[in-house]
């Protein structure tokens, strides 16, 4: 059956095509699409994302365990092996290879499963029409022809056509470089117009800033505008810290890895061993000493601490963020909600005196009323004061609210009047009052006036009220008003709001404190108020800096100034940004905390985004964490459980590392001066297939306190110094162990083979419980299931020389004496790693 074609795939200019006709070629309706017909074109049409996303399934998955190189050459070099008839090693040899792999794959897939349905529970969500009803549903499941319902804060899911708008103004910036939202209405416009010109189109990757609209679509995912765009840019997010340091160390252990491994086989093949077990023994050997595990281990890692991370109320939307949230030094916050109980209350409605006023009240409640703008917990508090509409007040239009004028307007009918009535942040007030209403009667605005308001404002905001003013005229009847029309107003009074702190608010506060993390305050009230609330919550003698201060810096003074500010008053969306990026600038891991429209861009600034869930769509999006609560207990939880993942990704390293360059360095000499092979390929790989086993635990590890109580950074020196000194001292043990084996116990090649085996498979799953911690190890407890699967292996290793299977493998049993010999230098070994791990850490410090 040939595959479903749309007629509209191709449709172009669609902005200059009248709604209706564009509705019929979609084969659409103003009641949105059917059900079926939707489920239909997700099926043609893919889901509604920048990229193809094809689902991994366990099959590929088990199968992406085999794209490394050194693993295809290794499973090659098997074929020769079986080529030439040597079945027993081919068939050993697949066996270990195809267990590593099942063993990464069980892991790595419940990890998947377990990111996958965490990041689901906070999707972003669009509202369509589906079968004449609203419904929400995923964005990614948008398709051709859905009638999408938009408001304030909504992330634009697709590109299309306006059908119906009231007072929408959209923020396209990252497509247009606007700078300020631009209000889009239905219509036609020209074929040739330009993006910026194409005022009836809404587009994805877009957000809208205030009122609300009902768009039609009409091309999706990697159709839009911002899809074909993507496929011309590089859209992967840039990488962590952490991510980078990993990569380089794991292409610098690999390169210099498999130049020794050339090395190896090239020496063997002149001292006239078999070039065939030379071939494989030197690729066998390059697959046990390259940091494999690594990928896994990081990912096992990283999606058990998202299931942590859960537990306490924290979501994460980003795996790769979460190093940098163990990481965060600096937390920028707004104190509503955050710092505050965020139920804001309006106390007070007073007129020009400071006295209470039901008319000051009354214009404020149809103000809040009857805007449809960005909802927000001031309009709530009006709205709460009164519970029945004003009647007879009919809504005639809007000017919406917008972070420049910071004020609000809406034009009223009453009986045979039309009022405009502004309300906002009382200096932007002032600037359009020409008027004031003093003991009931109208006065011109003088500067005794201006002295006296400025006077009760700041009295207020030191008891820590936000105070907004409200002003309103009568206008003249007209189609529509603008802002031009906000100008001769008379004032009329104050609103005065209060947020009390939170309770144990200081306490929190203390604690990030205590894990290193610096609370910094971005708030768009005014200095006084922004002080009452740090002086309330624990701020001793806070620094406070202002916007307009602000913008009388350099980038490089701010750069210096940030660090030391506490408060940022008054600041809009850009001086947001520009604090992250000059903190960032300075070194520090910042986080930053958001749930409004004008967050998106420092959340997106910053090193770690923070959102909660009833943010707006767009703040969500941005965001690499999303809280179910809006709480820094919640935060100060998910911080201890990132540094817990960041320290067990790194005891991984630490073991790769140290592991990996000594047998590096014992493999090569043993090939020089032995007449055999010291280990088979096989005894190679099967000593990577035991170690990997204790080693996939990691993530339940326990990890010390003393490494969550501060932030931590990906250090390359550090590890290439931990490298430089443990890879050593477990090459000296493994020469001890060469030297016992053949001139002490004289041992033959099968009884060398096998010694040396469990020396290496226990030394090197007993090592780690000293390099895990800098405690000494009886200090540090591990989890009992990396304790049970180490005792499982040793126990492996101790068997299979017993065993029938020690003739296939090229094993021979050991006499007590020898096994008494070797758990002798494994002690030794672990203890000369416990004193030497101590004195390590010790020059770390005294170099700090």
């Amino acid at each position: 059956m040939p595959a479903q074609t749309f007629p509209f795939e191709n449709l172009s200019n669609y902005w200059n095509i009248e709604s209706q006709q564009l509705l019929q070629e979609l084969e659409s309706t103003t009641h949105g699409l059917s059900t079926e017909t939707a489920q239909e074109r997700l099926k043609h049409f893919g889901k509604n994302t920048l990229e193809t996303q094809t689902e991994l399934t366990p099959i590929g998955l088990f199968l992406n365990q085999f794209k490394s190189p050194i693993i295809l050459i290794l499973l090659v070099a098997t074929l020769i092996s079986a080529f030439v008839q040597d079945w027993t090693d081919a068939v050993i040899i697949l066996a270990i290879i195809f267990g590593s792999a099942l063993l990464s794959f069980v892991q790595e897939y419940r990890a998947s499963n377990a990111a996958a349905r965490l990041k689901a529970q906070v999707n972003v969500k669009t509202k369509v029409l589906r079968d004449g009803q609203e419904r929400t549903i995923p964005t990614e499941e948008v398709v051709p022809g859905d009638i999408v319902l938009l408001s304030a804060g909504s992330l634009i899911p697709a590109d299309g056509i306006l059908l119906e708008a009231k007072d929408f103004f959209v923020n396209q910036a990252v497509l247009t470089g606007e700078t300020f939202p631009v209000e889009k209405q239905p219509g036609v416009v020209s074929s040739e117009a330009p993006l910026s010109e194409r005022s009836n189109c809404v587009f994805m990757g877009t957000s809208v800033r205030s009122g609300s609209a009902k768009a039609l679509i009409v091309t999706t995912g990697t159709q839009t505008f911002f899809g074909r765009t993507a496929r011309r840019l590089s859209l992967r997010p840039p990488e962590t810290e952490f991510e980078r340091g990993i990569r380089k160390l794991g292409n610098l252990l690999t390169e210099v890895m498999l130049v020794l491994v050339i090395i190896i086989f090239a020496v063997n093949v002149f001292f006239h061993k078999p070039v065939l077990d030379s071939l494989l023994f030197s690729i066998a050997l390059a697959v046990g000493l390259t940091p494999q595990l690594l990928p896994a281990i990081i990912n096992i890692n990283l999606a058990r601490g998202a299931r942590g991370m859960a537990v306490h109320g924290v979501i994460v939307r980003r795996l790769s963020s979460i190093e940098n949230f163990g990481s965060m030094d600096i937390l920028c916050t707004d104190k509503t909600g955050t710092l505050t109980e965020g139920v804001v209350r309006l106390d007070h409605a007073y007129d020009f005196h400071g006295q209470d006023s039901e008319e000051v009240k009354r214009q404020a409640w149809l103000n809040a009323y009857f805007q449809t703008g960005i909802s927000n917990p001031l309009d709530e508090a009006i709205l709460a004061c009164m519970h029945s509409p004003v009647p007879g007040a009919e809504k005639v239009d809007e000017i919406p609210y917008d972070f420049v004028r910071k004020r609000l307007s809406v034009v009223v009918q009453e009986e045979n009047t039309r009022t405009l009535i502004c309300k906002g942040a009382l200096e932007n007030v002032l600037s359009i009052c020409t008027h004031a209403l003093v003991d009931d009667a109208v006065q011109g605005l003088t500067s005794d006036h201006l002295a006296e308001i400025q006077s009760r404002y700041t009295q207020w905001s030191a008891q820590g009220y936000r105070v907004l003013g409200i002003a309103s005229r009568v206008v003249e009847v007209k189609p529509a008003y603008t802002q031009e029309d906000e100008s001769d107003l008379c004032f009329l009074g104050f609103l005065l709001f209060f947020d009390p702190p939170k309770e144990g608010i200081k306490e929190t506060i203390v604690r990030l404190h205590g894990l290193g993390i610096r609370l910094k305050i971005i708030t768009g009230d005014n200095k006084l108020v922004a002080a009452h609330i740090a002086e309330s919550i624990g701020f001793e003698s806070a620094k406070i800096l202002t916007g307009r201060e602000m913008d009388e810096l350099s980038d490089e003074a701010l750069w210096h100034i940030a660090e030391q500010t506490d408060i940022f008053a008054q600041v809009d969306p850009n001086q947001k940004e520009r604090i992250i990026l000059a903190l960032k600038k300075m070194g520090h891991v910042v986080g930053y905390m958001g749930d409004g429209i004008n967050d998106a861009p420092s959340l997106h600034s910053a090193d770690v985004g923070i959102s909660v869930e009833n943010a707006v769509d767009v703040a969500k999006d941005a965001a690499d964490f999303v809280l179910l609560k809006r709480d820094l207990d919640v935060l100060d939880e998910g911080v201890r459980e990132g540094r817990k993942i960041f320290a067990n990704t790194l005891k991984y390293v630490f073991m790769a590392v140290s592991a990996n360059f000594g047998n590096m360095f014992s493999v090569a000499g043993a090939s020089l001066f032995l007449p055999f092979l010291p280990l088979l390929p096989k005894q190679i790989l099967l000593i990577n297939f035991l170690t990997d086993f204790p080693e996939m635990t990691i993530a339940t590890d326990h990890v010390d306190e003393v490494y969550v109580e501060r932030p931590h950074r990906w250090d390359v020196d550090f590890i290439r110094r931990f490298m430089l000194i443990f890879g050593p001292l477990s090459s000296v043990f493994d020469y001890v162990t060469f030297a016992v084996l053949l001139w002490f116990l004289k041992a033959s090649e099968a009884q060398f083979q096998t010694g040396w085996f469990i020396e290496s498979v226990l030394s090197a799953m007993f090592v780690v419980f000293a390099v895990r911690t800098r405690l000494p190890f009886f200090r540090s407890h591990p989890s009992p299931l990396m304790i049970g699967t180490t005792l499982a292996s040793a126990l492996v290793t101790f068997v299979l020389p017993y065993s029938p299977l020690a003739k296939a493998l090229g094993f021979t049993p050991l006499p007590f004496f020898s096994l008494l010999m070797l758990l002798v230098i494994i002690l030794m070994y672990f203890v000369s790693a416990e004193w030497t791990k101590r004195w390590f850490y010790r020059s770390a410090q005294n170099r700090e």
